[in-house]
């Protein structure tokens, strides 16, 4: 099992309404959207980062997820600067086939390598929000993007071969890409993606695919099907892993007031404008994510957000992208990380708010259950 942290490049707080992915402009008061009592953002500038980065390395995190996009730091500049204050920690840098050539991004990847003795790990997203897609220059359809996304990896790859590779393809044609030097070990392929579009590219080319949290019937059903597919093009399953937020405490009763603070003074009309936002997404998996927090929508009832024993769907109700939390006990959550890596998950992808404090209150708390082998599975219990 391997336990990975989140770098919040676009901003950092204790609310859920800093630093959200997707959901705000340049000069969005996101203080204001939240209400009385609200926190100032953090900035993600060098040295805060820094500070969450040596905090992950400090308490055993494999590696830190650094997310692509407009509202975002560039995920490749951050990390070559951060790689530069750490000895251990590995990136997992995201990445957007629309916004770079698939042989600069093999050179840039082969470089981070041997400039970090490889702590290179590349997160490839294809991207599900047409106005984001648009502000690159990328007008695709869904379908196109995917099959563009396809042929990405696999000029990425035969370039990192180091012997010249020809690719024609319907959009890229490249004739003996290659890099200086390949790079020992190969970075690894994360890929998530729920549609039909997106799961037999992940079959195909993912080392570990993604997904984000869900109830563990609908994630052991995403599973199956991967590893249905990649039976079907002759290839060994990948690996798995989940993305998760998690709010963990010394009790439950803790944590679960913590996770209601992240709630309190927001404006519902702020809620609407951002799940209306979402709503215009084309992702499948950002769809799956909403629907987590319907319930809610029309009762109000906070307790229709736990979706599944301490599975908590409150973080979507003001974020796209990953929108549900572990919440509990730092046993309870070291319980549900075992249920899940059960469905086969072995790589798990944790963030807190805000990241600082919580790198500890998880790294403290959780790891050393997991590192014990004291957490269980809710059918144990």
């Amino acid at each position: 099992m391997k336990i990975h942290w989140f770098l919040p490049t676009a901003s950092d707080g204790r609310t859920l309404t800093t630093g959200m992915r997707g959901t705000h402009g340049p000069g969005h008061d996101t203080t204001a959207a939240a209400g009385p009592g609200s926190d100032r953002h953090r900035a993600s500038d060098l040295r805060y980062l820094t500070q969450i980065a040596q905090a992950a390395e400090h308490m055993g995190f494999d590696a830190i997820l650094t997310p692509a996009g407009t509202f975002n730091e560039e995920p490749w500049i951050t990390c070559s600067a951060l790689a530069q204050t750490t000895e251990r920690l590995k990136f997992l840098v995201a990445q957007r086939p629309d916004s770079i050539s698939p042989t600069l991004a093999a050179q840039m990847a082969a470089t981070f390598q041997r400039q970090t003795g490889g702590r290179l790990l590349l997160n490839v997203v294809t991207g599900g929000d047409a106005a984001e897609q648009a502000r690159f220059g990328d007008h695709l359809v869904k379908a196109a993007r995917y099959t563009r996304t396809d042929e990405w990896l696999t000029v990425v790859r035969g370039a990192l071969s180091g012997r010249p590779f020809d690719f024609a393809g319907a959009h890229y044609d490249v004739r003996g890409a290659t890099v200086f030097s390949p790079p020992d070990p190969l970075p690894g392929v994360y890929f998530g993606g729920s549609s039909a579009e997106a799961a037999p590219v992940a079959a195909r080319q993912a080392d570990v695919y993604l997904t984000w949290g869900e109830p563990p019937a609908a994630v052991a059903a995403k599973l199956d099907r991967i590893r249905a597919l990649a039976a079907e093009a002759g290839r060994q399953s990948p690996r798995f892993g989940i993305r998760f937020h998690v709010v963990a405490r010394d009790t439950s009763e803790q944590a679960w007031a913590a996770a209601e603070r992240l709630l309190t003074g927001i404006d519902p009309e702020h809620v609407a404008r951002v799940q209306a936002t979402l709503a215009g997404s084309q992702s499948t998996g950002q769809a799956r994510q909403s629907g987590l927090h319907a319930a809610f929508r029309d009762s109000g009832r906070t307790s229709d957000l736990e979706v599944w024993p301490n599975v908590w769907a409150g973080v979507g109700l003001l974020r796209g992208g990953a929108g549900t939390a572990l919440v509990g006990s730092h046993r309870e959550v070291a319980d549900r990380i075992t249920e899940y890596a059960g469905l086969g998950i072995e790589e798990f992808i944790l963030s807190g708010f805000p990241h600082l404090e919580e790198t500890y209150e998880v790294g403290e708390g959780v790891l050393p259950l997991l590192d014990a082998g004291i957490g269980r599975a809710v059918t144990d219990a």
